[in-house]
């Protein structure tokens, strides 16, 4: 007996075989639990966009007009419908949806959805059904009717940098923003949003003048000459240390008087030079010539270079002391010796159009521009002289290398310079906003516009769509735009989307700045400055004088730091930044508190707008 209950015992305490037996009975546990938590997951991923999608229907519902719980519900679902669109594998269960306005003015908010599962109806013994078709999700969100009306600025950089798929990633995360944001009931609130795209400035179109003041205009070209009566003929020249010319004539010549020498055979090295006239008889007179200083005697002897005299040569006098163009307008031009003008549309003298002179001053309706006269044509017709200084409609200034360049006045702006270049006074008088002269293609006035506060969604998402890039970057110039467009200030410029009053309780305004590089294009007197960084065009697009208010970056914090003193919340993305970089700091120091993103792909960015338009839109969400 004490044999088999010792047998038995053994039995019980025996082990092996255990972990293969518990191991069997728990693999298809574990495979299915492995394969659920992917469902898990998923469900998880819904809820925020449920989340998400029901507070902006629940804001819709809430800015309606209605008071009737069927008009609640009908909006609230219709909103919903529209929001959960963009996810095909979700159910909406309207059954369970509910939208109901209570006693307290607050839209209460009840939704619920169906995530198709990837493990389903599995039945598994002992353990039972695994899992169901769909796994259901639900969300709640509450907002008081009590809201707020809404004015977002969004700078957005439309730079050379940005293009391929940097710009297709920005137009999606822009396009989801606006979306959030403009609801389609604007009573009893409004939700409004605004574009500013730049480059290497902003482009104001049609309001452009109103910002910067009307540029100058021409003045009409009534004659193009340069010497006085006719020519005289060369009958010899002599070959002497004081070189003495004989015309065939009288010369009429007096000593002191200008002349041009030209078609001499023989002593050619004589042609195509002014000279200053010393008469020594009715037919002869010497010569002298401009050294850099003064005049010099000209000396013709075979020590100095010339040949010898063989025959004909004419002279002709000159009204300038170097033969120069002279250029007669229609009124007073208002110049001075060293000023510049841009001249075009000139008939006959066709030699002297679409250039920009540096100008001597004969009198006030007469300057010379410097070009030999026997080098252009008989003047037949008009033709239009332009001011070249800034304000004029031709900007016309000298390059750090020294040679003259000229660029016509865009529809973009530079920055405001003077006491008020960091505020946001009304632009007018001497607070205007600076003229933006650019010429040259490869970095030249962006082609979009700005578009002030709107709430057709439908419009600022087409705008969004037409966006093209090209051009260096002037973040400092979008900052300053994203928030004038917020500013009561500026209404003048835009009295159909005018802006509301700062300190309004009922009022939220919210600039989105967004940037994918460094800022290095700041401006002199309308031109890009010497001292702008790599990667703002060629140097010798830019005027020779540094930056009028200095360094960008510091500009825009600059900006950033006045806008919020005046309740403006600050958002900031920069995309793709060296975490470590100046751009990353200035777009930290730039936000409001903890409203700096640095996205460093197509989908962070988009989560990054998502993420503001969800922060904006849930400041009016009470729950």
């Amino acid at each position: 007996m004490r044999k088999w209950a010792d047998r038995l015992k053994g039995f019980f305490e025996d082990r092996r075989g255990n972990v293969a037996l518990i191991f069997g009975l728990s693999l298809p546990v574990m495979v299915l639990m492995t394969v659920g938590g992917v469902d898990i997951h998923r469900a998880s991923t819904v809820r925020v966009n449920l989340q998400d999608a029901l507070d902006a229907s629940a804001l819709a519902a809430a800015r309606s007009p209605y008071t009737q719980p069927a008009d609640i519900q009908r909006v609230g679902m219709n909103a919903l419908r529209a929001n959960l669109s963009n996810y095909p594998n979700v159910v909406l269960r309207e059954d369970k949806t509910t939208f109901v306005l209570n006693e307290d003015q607050v839209v209460v908010a009840r939704g619920s959805v169906d995530v198709k599962t990837l493990v389903a109806n599995i039945f598994l013994p002992p353990y039972g059904q695994f899992m169901d078709d769909f796994l259901p999700v639900g969300a709640n969100s509450e907002v008081n009717r009590s809201s707020k009306n809404l004015e977002v600025s969004l700078v957005l950089d439309l730079t050379g940098s940005m293009s391929g798929s940097r710009i297709s990633d920005l137009k999606v995360a822009a396009k989801e923003l606006v979306t959030m944001v403009v609801q389609d009931m604007q009573t009893p609130y409004y939700s409004k949003v605004a574009l500013v795209p730049y480059s290497m400035g902003v482009n104001l179109g049609d309001m452009h003048s109103s910002a910067t003041g009307s540029p100058t205009g021409y003045l009409g070209i009534s004659n193009v000459e340069w010497q006085v009566g006719q020519p005289d003929y060369i009958d010899d020249i002599t070959r002497s240390s004081t070189g003495e010319v004989t015309t065939t004539s009288g010369h009429g010549l007096s000593t002191g008087d200008y002349v041009w020498i030209d078609d001499v055979d023989g002593m050619y090295q004589i042609n195509d030079k002014a000279y200053r006239v010393v008469r020594t008889g009715n037919r002869t007179f010497t010569l002298q010539y401009w050294n850099g200083n003064g005049w010099s005697t000209l000396r013709t002897r075979s020590s100095d270079g010339y040949s010898r005299y063989s025959r004909n040569g004419r002279v002709r006098k000159c009204l300038q002391w170097n033969c120069s163009v002279v250029i007669s307008t229609s009124g007073n031009h208002g110049l001075s010796d060293g000023d510049t003008v841009y001249i075009d549309d000139v008939g006959g003298s066709y030699q002297i159009n679409n250039s920009g002179y540096q100008v001597e001053v004969v009198n006030p309706a007469k300057y010379a521009i410097g070009v030999p006269g026997p080098t252009v044509g008989t003047f037949t017709r008009g033709g239009r002289s332009w001011c070249g200084q800034y304000g004029c409609e031709w900007r016309v200034f000298r390059n750090p290398y020294g040679s003259l360049k000229w660029f016509r006045s865009s529809d973009c702006v530079a920055e405001r310079t003077g006491t008020n270049r960091y505020t946001d006074v009304t632009p007018s008088g001497s607070n205007r906003v600076q003229f933006n002269y650019s010429g040259t293609s490869s970095n030249s006035c962006p082609t979009s516009p700005i578009i002030p506060l709107s709430s057709d969604r439908a419009g600022l998402n087409a705008a969004i769509d037409n966006f093209t890039t090209d051009g260096s970057t002037a973040a400092q110039i979008g900052t300053a735009w994203g928030w004038y467009a917020v500013s009561p200030n500026f209404n003048s410029l835009w009295p159909n989307s005018a802006a509301g009053a700062y300190r309004d309780p009922d009022l939220l305004k919210a600039v989105v700045i967004m940037t994918d590089g460094e800022f290095n294009t700041p401006y002199c007197s309308g031109v890009i400055a010497q001292d702008a960084a790599s990667g703002s065009g060629s140097l010798s697009d830019k005027i020779a004088c540094e930056a009028t208010n200095g360094d960008p970056f510091d500009q825009t914090i600059a900006l950033c730091t006045a806008m919020k003193a005046q309740g403006v919340i600050v958002y900031t993305v920069g995309f793709q930044l060296d975490r470590n970089g100046r751009g990353a700091e200035v777009m930290n120091a730039c936000a409001s508190s903890g409203q700096a993103f640095l996205p460093a792909s197509g989908a962070d960015l988009s989560e990054a707008f998502k993420a503001i338009g969800r922060d904006i839109t849930r400041l009016r969400i009470s729950k």
